[in-house]
Protein backbone atom coordinates (compact mmCIF):
# COMPACT_ATOMS: atom_id res chain seq x y z
CA UNK A 1 0.00 0.00 0.00
CA UNK A 2 2.76 2.34 0.74
CA UNK A 3 4.14 2.00 -2.87
CA UNK A 4 1.01 3.04 -4.64
CA UNK A 5 1.85 6.88 -3.65
CA UNK A 6 5.31 6.41 -5.49
CA UNK A 7 3.62 4.45 -8.56
CA UNK A 8 0.77 6.60 -8.92
CA UNK A 9 2.44 9.75 -9.13
CA UNK A 10 4.30 8.97 -11.85
CA UNK A 11 1.29 7.72 -13.70
CA UNK A 12 -0.97 10.47 -13.03
CA UNK A 13 2.38 12.71 -14.50
CA UNK A 14 2.69 10.43 -17.71
CA UNK A 15 -1.39 10.65 -18.20
CA UNK A 16 -1.63 14.56 -17.99
CA UNK A 17 1.57 14.48 -20.55
CA UNK A 18 -0.50 12.49 -23.47
CA UNK A 19 -3.48 14.58 -22.37
CA UNK A 20 -1.71 17.26 -23.44
CA UNK A 21 0.52 15.70 -26.55
CA UNK A 22 -2.35 14.18 -27.81
CA UNK A 23 -4.32 17.89 -27.40
CA UNK A 24 -1.39 19.40 -29.40
CA UNK A 25 -1.47 16.71 -32.22
CA UNK A 26 -5.06 16.54 -32.57
CA UNK A 27 -6.18 18.63 -35.42
CA UNK A 28 -9.91 18.99 -37.04
CA UNK A 29 -10.59 20.29 -40.39
CA UNK A 30 -14.18 21.49 -41.44
CA UNK A 31 -15.32 21.08 -44.48
CA UNK A 32 -14.52 23.76 -47.41
CA UNK A 33 -10.84 24.07 -45.69
CA UNK A 34 -7.69 22.57 -45.54
CA UNK A 35 -4.33 22.73 -43.79
CA UNK A 36 -1.02 23.22 -44.83
CA UNK A 37 1.30 21.51 -42.79
CA UNK A 38 4.62 23.27 -41.25
CA UNK A 39 7.20 21.12 -39.95
CA UNK A 40 9.30 22.89 -37.39
CA UNK A 41 11.89 20.66 -37.72
CA UNK A 42 11.72 19.17 -41.08
CA UNK A 43 11.88 22.40 -43.52
CA UNK A 44 9.18 24.41 -42.72
CA UNK A 45 6.63 24.47 -44.84
CA UNK A 46 5.31 21.37 -46.76
CA UNK A 47 5.02 22.26 -50.36
CA UNK A 48 6.17 19.17 -52.12
CA UNK A 49 2.72 17.30 -50.62
CA UNK A 50 -1.07 17.43 -50.78
CA UNK A 51 -2.70 19.93 -47.71
CA UNK A 52 -4.52 17.68 -45.06
CA UNK A 53 -8.14 17.54 -46.49
CA UNK A 54 -11.76 17.61 -43.95
CA UNK A 55 -11.31 15.70 -40.84
CA UNK A 56 -9.33 14.58 -38.17
CA UNK A 57 -5.59 14.65 -38.73
CA UNK A 58 -2.41 13.65 -35.51
CA UNK A 59 0.35 15.62 -36.32
CA UNK A 60 3.77 15.57 -33.92
CA UNK A 61 2.99 18.59 -31.29
CA UNK A 62 5.97 20.78 -32.36
CA UNK A 63 4.38 21.43 -35.83
CA UNK A 64 1.57 23.30 -36.67
CA UNK A 65 -1.26 23.52 -39.27
CA UNK A 66 -2.62 26.33 -41.17
CA UNK A 67 -6.12 26.61 -42.16
CA UNK A 68 -7.65 27.83 -45.05
CA UNK A 69 -10.97 28.04 -46.61
CA UNK A 70 -10.87 27.15 -50.10
CA UNK A 71 -14.79 26.73 -51.10
CA UNK A 72 -15.65 29.97 -52.95
CA UNK A 73 -15.24 33.41 -51.36
CA UNK A 74 -16.62 36.80 -52.09
CA UNK A 75 -14.70 40.28 -51.64
CA UNK A 76 -16.64 43.98 -52.30
CA UNK A 77 -14.30 46.47 -53.35
CA UNK A 78 -15.87 50.06 -53.51
CA UNK A 79 -13.26 51.95 -55.67
CA UNK A 80 -12.49 55.44 -56.99
CA UNK A 81 -11.80 55.59 -60.76
CA UNK A 82 -11.10 58.11 -63.48
CA UNK A 83 -12.72 58.05 -67.23
CA UNK A 84 -10.95 58.78 -70.08
CA UNK A 85 -11.96 62.18 -70.32
CA UNK A 86 -10.34 62.53 -66.57
CA UNK A 87 -14.17 62.52 -64.64
CA UNK A 88 -13.79 60.75 -61.78
CA UNK A 89 -16.02 57.28 -61.59
CA UNK A 90 -17.30 55.95 -58.14
CA UNK A 91 -17.41 51.88 -59.02
CA UNK A 92 -18.78 48.81 -56.89
CA UNK A 93 -17.32 45.10 -57.67
CA UNK A 94 -18.05 41.70 -55.89
CA UNK A 95 -15.17 39.48 -57.01
CA UNK A 96 -15.53 35.44 -56.61
CA UNK A 97 -12.53 33.41 -56.19
CA UNK A 98 -10.60 30.32 -54.19
CA UNK A 99 -7.33 29.80 -53.47
CA UNK A 100 -6.28 27.11 -55.27
CA UNK A 101 -5.85 23.85 -53.10
CA UNK A 102 -3.22 21.81 -55.24
CA UNK A 103 -0.35 25.44 -54.72
CA UNK A 104 -2.14 25.68 -51.05
CA UNK A 105 1.17 25.29 -49.39
CA UNK A 106 3.37 27.73 -51.64
CA UNK A 107 0.77 30.21 -51.14
CA UNK A 108 1.09 30.19 -47.31
CA UNK A 109 4.85 30.12 -47.55
CA UNK A 110 5.06 33.18 -50.46
CA UNK A 111 2.10 35.05 -50.03
CA UNK A 112 0.46 33.98 -46.40
CA UNK A 113 -2.82 34.35 -44.83
CA UNK A 114 -3.54 37.89 -45.54
CA UNK A 115 -2.95 36.88 -49.39
CA UNK A 116 -6.81 38.81 -50.49
CA UNK A 117 -4.99 41.57 -49.33
CA UNK A 118 -1.89 41.57 -50.32
CA UNK A 119 -2.44 40.09 -53.68
CA UNK A 120 -6.10 39.96 -54.83
CA UNK A 121 -7.87 43.38 -53.70
CA UNK A 122 -4.62 45.53 -55.13
CA UNK A 123 -4.63 43.48 -58.14
CA UNK A 124 -8.82 43.94 -58.63
CA UNK A 125 -7.65 47.72 -58.45
CA UNK A 126 -4.85 48.11 -60.73
CA UNK A 127 -7.38 46.43 -63.41
CA UNK A 128 -10.28 48.85 -62.73
CA UNK A 129 -8.66 51.77 -63.14
CA UNK A 130 -6.57 50.39 -66.48
CA UNK A 131 -9.51 49.54 -67.77
CA UNK A 132 -12.09 52.24 -66.74
CA UNK A 133 -9.87 54.86 -68.23
CA UNK A 134 -10.78 53.50 -71.58
CA UNK A 135 -13.96 54.78 -71.45
CA UNK A 136 -15.93 57.83 -71.56
CA UNK A 137 -18.33 58.36 -68.72
CA UNK A 138 -21.28 57.50 -71.21
CA UNK A 139 -20.03 54.58 -72.30
CA UNK A 140 -19.58 53.21 -68.46
CA UNK A 141 -23.38 54.54 -67.60
CA UNK A 142 -25.32 52.70 -70.53
CA UNK A 143 -23.69 50.29 -72.87
CA UNK A 144 -20.28 49.42 -71.77
CA UNK A 145 -20.83 47.80 -68.37
CA UNK A 146 -20.36 44.02 -69.53
CA UNK A 147 -17.75 44.68 -71.73
CA UNK A 148 -15.85 46.58 -68.82
CA UNK A 149 -16.77 43.77 -66.21
CA UNK A 150 -14.51 41.17 -68.44
CA UNK A 151 -11.94 43.14 -69.41
CA UNK A 152 -11.84 43.96 -65.63
CA UNK A 153 -11.85 39.88 -65.22
CA UNK A 154 -8.94 39.31 -67.82
CA UNK A 155 -6.57 41.49 -66.63
CA UNK A 156 -7.22 40.59 -62.76
CA UNK A 157 -6.83 36.75 -63.91
CA UNK A 158 -3.88 37.25 -65.51
CA UNK A 159 -1.80 38.19 -62.69
CA UNK A 160 -3.62 36.47 -60.16
CA UNK A 161 -3.02 33.13 -61.99
CA UNK A 162 0.24 32.52 -61.41
CA UNK A 163 0.00 33.78 -57.40
CA UNK A 164 -2.31 30.07 -56.72
CA UNK A 165 -5.20 32.25 -56.95
CA UNK A 166 -8.28 31.41 -59.05
CA UNK A 167 -10.07 33.54 -60.36
CA UNK A 168 -14.14 32.89 -60.93
CA UNK A 169 -16.16 35.74 -61.54
CA UNK A 170 -15.83 40.35 -61.27
CA UNK A 171 -19.28 41.58 -61.31
CA UNK A 172 -19.62 45.43 -61.63
CA UNK A 173 -22.13 46.10 -58.97
CA UNK A 174 -22.67 49.75 -59.25
CA UNK A 175 -21.07 52.67 -61.70
CA UNK A 176 -21.60 56.22 -59.93
CA UNK A 177 -21.04 59.29 -62.11
CA UNK A 178 -21.03 63.09 -61.05
CA UNK A 179 -24.53 64.37 -60.30
CA UNK A 180 -24.06 66.67 -63.25
CA UNK A 181 -22.68 64.32 -65.74
CA UNK A 182 -25.34 61.99 -64.94
CA UNK A 183 -28.33 64.48 -65.54
CA UNK A 184 -26.25 65.45 -68.81
CA UNK A 185 -26.12 61.78 -70.28
CA UNK A 186 -29.44 61.29 -69.31
CA UNK A 187 -31.11 64.28 -71.02
CA UNK A 188 -29.16 63.20 -74.20
CA UNK A 189 -30.28 59.77 -74.28
CA UNK A 190 -33.49 60.82 -73.68
CA UNK A 191 -32.94 63.30 -76.72
CA UNK A 192 -31.43 60.77 -79.09
CA UNK A 193 -34.69 57.91 -77.94
CA UNK A 194 -37.44 60.77 -79.02
CA UNK A 195 -35.56 61.24 -82.22
CA UNK A 196 -35.33 57.80 -83.07
CA UNK A 197 -39.55 57.72 -82.13
CA UNK A 198 -39.63 60.50 -84.57
CA UNK A 199 -38.17 58.96 -87.21
CA UNK A 200 -39.66 55.62 -86.78
CA UNK A 201 -43.14 57.48 -87.44
CA UNK A 202 -41.56 59.92 -90.15
CA UNK A 203 -40.87 56.46 -91.76
CA UNK A 204 -44.20 54.79 -91.15
CA UNK A 205 -46.03 57.56 -92.65
CA UNK A 206 -43.71 57.29 -95.80
CA UNK A 207 -44.55 53.86 -96.09
CA UNK A 208 -48.09 54.04 -95.83
CA UNK A 209 -48.16 56.81 -98.45
CA UNK A 210 -46.34 54.67 -100.54
CA UNK A 211 -49.18 51.95 -100.04
CA UNK A 212 -51.82 53.73 -100.81
CA UNK A 213 -49.84 55.66 -104.07
CA UNK A 214 -49.40 52.25 -105.59
CA UNK A 215 -53.17 50.92 -104.56
CA UNK A 216 -54.20 53.93 -106.84
CA UNK A 217 -51.92 53.30 -109.11
CA UNK A 218 -52.98 49.82 -109.71
CA UNK A 219 -56.98 51.37 -109.69
CA UNK A 220 -56.18 53.36 -112.16
CA UNK A 221 -53.69 51.11 -114.34
CA UNK A 222 -56.95 48.27 -114.23
CA UNK A 223 -59.41 50.75 -115.11
CA UNK A 224 -57.39 52.31 -118.10
CA UNK A 225 -56.67 48.45 -119.05
CA UNK A 226 -60.53 47.98 -119.13
CA UNK A 227 -61.31 50.53 -120.90
CA UNK A 228 -59.19 49.63 -123.55
CA UNK A 229 -60.43 46.62 -124.59
CA UNK A 230 -64.28 47.56 -124.49
CA UNK A 231 -65.29 48.85 -128.03
CA UNK A 232 -69.20 49.83 -129.20
CA UNK A 233 -69.79 46.30 -130.56
CA UNK A 234 -68.80 44.79 -127.31
CA UNK A 235 -71.16 47.24 -125.48
CA UNK A 236 -73.80 46.14 -127.68
CA UNK A 237 -73.44 42.50 -127.47
CA UNK A 238 -73.32 42.83 -123.94
CA UNK A 239 -76.54 44.94 -123.35
CA UNK A 240 -78.57 42.56 -126.15
CA UNK A 241 -77.56 39.95 -123.60
CA UNK A 242 -78.47 41.65 -120.45
CA UNK A 243 -82.18 42.96 -122.34
CA UNK A 244 -82.70 38.69 -123.38
CA UNK A 245 -82.23 38.03 -119.55
CA UNK A 246 -84.59 40.75 -118.46
CA UNK A 247 -87.03 39.80 -120.86
CA UNK A 248 -87.58 36.59 -118.52
CA UNK A 249 -88.47 38.00 -115.81
CA UNK A 250 -91.98 37.32 -114.68
CA UNK A 251 -92.55 41.32 -114.18
CA UNK A 252 -94.40 43.24 -116.69
CA UNK A 253 -92.69 45.74 -118.91
CA UNK A 254 -92.30 46.79 -122.52
CA UNK A 255 -89.11 46.32 -124.26
CA UNK A 256 -88.34 48.71 -127.32
CA UNK A 257 -85.79 47.49 -129.75
CA UNK A 258 -83.44 49.70 -131.37
CA UNK A 259 -84.84 52.68 -129.08
CA UNK A 260 -81.99 54.11 -127.37
CA UNK A 261 -78.95 56.38 -129.04
CA UNK A 262 -76.40 53.69 -129.37
CA UNK A 263 -79.28 51.19 -130.67
CA UNK A 264 -80.08 49.14 -127.44
CA UNK A 265 -83.03 48.07 -126.61
CA UNK A 266 -85.16 50.17 -124.64
CA UNK A 267 -87.17 49.23 -121.12
CA UNK A 268 -89.96 51.57 -121.02
CA UNK A 269 -92.24 50.25 -118.42
CA UNK A 270 -91.91 48.10 -115.28
CA UNK A 271 -94.84 46.70 -112.93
Amino acid sequence: MDKLPKIALPAVFILIVLVILISKSAITIDSGEAGVLYKTFGGGVVTDEPPLGEGFHIVAPWNKVFVYEVRQQEVLEKMQVLSSNGLEIKLESSIWFQPKVEFLGKLHQEKGSEYIQRVLLPTIRSAARSVVGRYTPEQLYSSKRDAIQQEIFEETEKIVDGQYIQLNEVLVRDVTLPPTIKEAIERKLKQEQESLEYEFRLVTAQKEAQKVTIEAQGKADANRILSASLNDQILKDKGIDATLELSKSPNTKIIVVGGGESGLPLILGNN
